[in-house]
């Protein structure tokens, strides 16, 4: 069964892969918000939790993005 929004489409490929990144769902998923469909799915119940990781871009910048994991 194909799921019908962007918030069950976060939430299979969690169930599936464990993590997520927005880099992961605009390619997969064309969801550009993905911290709303994580914050949606938080409010339901779901234990899904966060991490920062901290690289350099291509200036030499610290940057960071978030990776969530379902529990």
């Amino acid at each position: 069964m194909k799921p019908k929004t962007q918030k069950d489409e976060v939430l299979l490929h969690l169930i599936t892969y464990g993590t997520i990144t927005s880099l992961e769902a605009i390619k997969e998923y064309g969801i550009t918000r993905l911290a709303d469909k994580i914050y949606l799915l938080r409010k339901e119940g779901f234990d899904i939790s966060s991490e920062l990781v901290k690289f350099k871009n291509r200036y030499g910048n610290t940057s960071s993005y978030a990776t969530y994991k379902f529990y």
